[in-house]
């Protein structure tokens, strides 16, 4: 009886073949692991470097670029001035500073008021007024004055001349005799010796209108007669 092998036996027959042949793979494999070296990198700091230099050179030139701050400005001393002025006086609003929020010192000055003078206008002579002014003690001791001080020009005696001169003055509001002039006058030398007199007067009670004194424009005849 003839023996037939099977397909399975044929099989059985390489086994140690391909067992063999997978330790040289694993061997091949180890040794090719364990023989591997690393290829050298080679790394270029050159580029690093100089993107290194080139921002110091930025921050050097924002460094040189910025301006100096500026100095701090030393502190002034100020004081306020307070000025004391009349009760009358315009005064324009505005904001006082408290010296403690500002930590300055508060200097108080007198200051005198400035008084304006008003503009002396002239006072209107008044030809008639309630109280007209009158010689200190009246008419006749008006005439008694010229008849004892008037000296008659001597020329004047001689020729014969004489006459009545009118004399004008005013009669200020102290009494005072101002501004004397001949309305009417004779002779010359007649006319001289009047005024002289009427300078020669005392003060006169000043005329009165409404309970105050006024100026008053006066007239008084000075007779030269010869005896």
């Amino acid at each position: 009886m003839e023996i037939k092998k099977s397909k399975k036996a044929a099989i059985e027959r390489f086994r140690t073949t391909w067992l063999l042949m997978g330790f040289v793979a694993t061997l091949a494999f180890v040794f090719m692991a364990f023989e591997w070296s690393e290829y050298d990198v080679v790394v270029d700091t050159s580029l690093a470097l100089r993107d290194v230099e080139f921002e110091e050179e930025i921050e050097l030139l924002r460094m040189y670029d910025q301006p100096a701050p500026p100095p701090e400005p030393e502190p002034v001393s100020h004081t306020e001035v307070l000025a004391i002025v009349e009760n009358t006086a315009e005064v324009t609003e505005g904001t006082i500073e408290s010296s403690e929020e500002t930590n300055r010192g508060v200097e108080v000055r007198y200051l005198p008021p400035v008084v304006e003078e008003p503009e002396v206008v002239e006072d209107i002579i008044h030809v008639s007024v309630e109280q007209m002014p009158e010689f200190p003690g009246g008419q006749a001791a008006l005439f008694q004055f010229l008849g004892k001080n008037m000296k008659y020009p001597q020329v004047c005696q001689e020729e014969g001349i004489q006459g009545r001169v009118i004399v004008q003055f005013v009669v200020d509001r102290d009494g005072s005799i101002t501004h004397p002039e001949v309305v009417r006058g004779v002779h010359p030398l007649l006319d001289k010796e009047a005024l002289r007199v009427i300078g020669m007067m005392p003060k006169w009670k000043p005329g009165m209108q409404q309970l105050t004194a006024v100026r008053v424009k006066y007239t008084v005849p000075v007779n030269f007669r010869l005896q």
